[in-house]
């Protein structure tokens, strides 16, 4: 029978590009194998997948796509808790009898090998288990979160507070000191369901058959470390990690009917000097409030320098930091101070909802980059070697910030005040420094090295490819599979 390896995202669309990414990594070392990736339906409007589903399957015949019946949450289903997360979780255990059922029709035609999962998907754990499919995770983001997660149920035992009411600094093995308050805000409330959820995932990932990781041991060597010394699981056994990365987009899935918009953004960028131009992007959930793009507008005018900046419609609920549901492209002439688009027009390019970063962070003329810190932008900009200024907005995002801007310092941190707002003081400091600084031409250099590093961890006899290799090899020993 054929040999198969069985793919289950999060729903959100940079979950499904990141695995399906390690599908094709997967099919590059075996090309005999098949992917079977399992889409459900999304919790809330987390950008649509339908393109890049569409262009994935025209270019690689050898991953199928599975789509399950759509499922929502029952009618009368209510939560406290505030969290988009809170609902997807919810709703992928909904999913469970889907996973059963698709494992066992895909089972009849193939021998599968293993299941992988996202750490959002960890309900179907269980499932694997029950149908005897070794099951792993795949974490899309860097090691020094996966070490918190590991520990959290250590962490859950040593406090009693909430770390929202905690005013502490957690030291968590192979992680920077964390405080409290960067923990992910769905876990901040030990009362919320989302940290009752994300806590029993935690505690069940450690009997999974091992855990791929979307990052490189050059990049991140002491959470590594960490975590395969058995520091992050105290009390029981650690699964093997498997760093696979860095994996990023292969360049599908643009916004429908945007090719128009890519195409002016790079010309645009064409015209631009070499290494002049920031960046700043923030994600396919995140957005700003009217106060705060005009504060970012004023920063940016008066730092001198020169941009790309692609601005999404503010939320109705002023408090939110992520989009839920579908927003229309935003009117800047209402959003952005007045005048701001023609007294920056020759040095600067507002772009509306959507730009294609991959795309844009290699093209010569950029030389910075203001993130929102997720992990996916994080190593494109690392794979482009392109220094950041650090804004997080959501999920783990705080502690990727701790990450990039005092561990592997190819970034610099963006205070916001007491209200969370950033100042246009604060904006215009950052993006100078980026750009003019000696600090930022140290970061530079820094980012530039790893860009090599993150080339040779891919290449072949690489750290990466060399673990890739062996994940692959332990399949076929487990299976006594004529895998090639």
């Amino acid at each position: 029978m054929e040999e198969a390896v069985v793919l289950y995202p999060s729903p959100a669309i940079g979950h499904l590009i990141s695995m399906v990414e390690l599908g094709k990594l997967l099919l590059s070392h075996c090309p005999s194998l098949s992917i079977h990736v399992l889409i459900t339906s999304q919790a809330y409007n987390a950008g649509s997948t339908t393109s890049y589903i569409a262009s994935v399957s025209a270019a690689c015949p050898s991953i199928t796509f599975h789509h399950f019946p759509a499922t929502s949450l029952p009618p009368d289903f209510a939560t406290t808790s505030p969290h988009h997360e809170t609902l997807a979780l919810e709703l992928l255990r909904l999913n469970s009898p889907n996973v059963h059922s698709a494992l066992t029709s895909i089972s009849k035609n193939h021998v599968v090998h293993a299941v992988v999962i996202d750490f959002f998907c960890g309900s179907a754990l269980s499932v694997a288990h029950e149908l005897s499919i070794p099951c792993y995770y795949f974490f899309t983001s860097p090691a020094s979160v996966l070490t918190v997660f590991l520990y959290f149920p250590t962490l859950h035992k040593l406090y009693t507070k909430s770390y929202k009411d905690l005013n502490a600094v957690l030291h968590v093995p192979g992680t920077p000191p964390l405080p409290s308050s960067d923990i992910g805000k769905p876990v901040q409330d030990r009362n919320d369901r989302a940290y009752e959820l994300f806590l029993e995932i935690s505690t069940n990932m450690p009997t999974s058959a091992g855990i791929i990781i979307n990052t490189f041991e050059k990049l991140e060597p002491r959470a590594v470390q960490a975590i395969r010394d058995g520091k992050c699981v105290p009390d029981g056994p650690t699964p093997p990690l498997f760093c696979i990365g860095p994996l990023i987009t292969s360049g599908e899935g643009k916004r429908e009917g945007d090719s128009n918009g890519m195409s002016y953004c790079l010309t645009w960028l064409d015209s631009q000097p070499k290494g002049s131009i920031v960046l700043l992007c923030f994600g396919s959930l995140g957005f700003f409030s009217v106060e705060q793009l005009k504060e970012i507008a004023t920063g940016l005018e008066r730092s001198g320098q020169r941009f790309l900046w692609v601005v999404r419609n503010p939320p109705q609920d002023t408090d939110r930091k992520t989009a839920t549901s579908a927003m229309p492209d935003p009117d800047l002439g209402s959003l952005l101070p007045e005048g701001f688009l023609e007294r920056t027009g020759e040095r600067g390019l507002v772009v509306k909802t959507w730009a294609p970063q991959m795309e844009v962070l290699n093209h010569s003329s950029v030389g910075g980059f203001v993130t929102h810190c997720g992990w996916n932008s994080v190593l494109e900009a690392v794979c482009a070697g392109v220094p950041m200024v650090a804004w997080p907005l959501y999920a783990e995002q705080r502690q990727n910030k701790g990450l990039i801007v005092e561990e592997i310092k190819i970034a610099l941190p963006l205070y916001e005040s007491e209200s969370g707002l950033v100042s246009s003081e604060e904006v215009e400091k950052r993006v100078r420094e980026l750009m003019e600084s000696e600090e930022g031409e140290i970061m530079r250099e820094r980012v530039k090295s790893l860009k090599e590093e993150a080339k040779a961890a891919l290449s072949r006899g690489g750290s990466s490819s060399v673990e890739l290799s062996n994940l692959v090899e332990s399949w076929k020993r487990k299976r006594g599979s004529g895998m090639e």
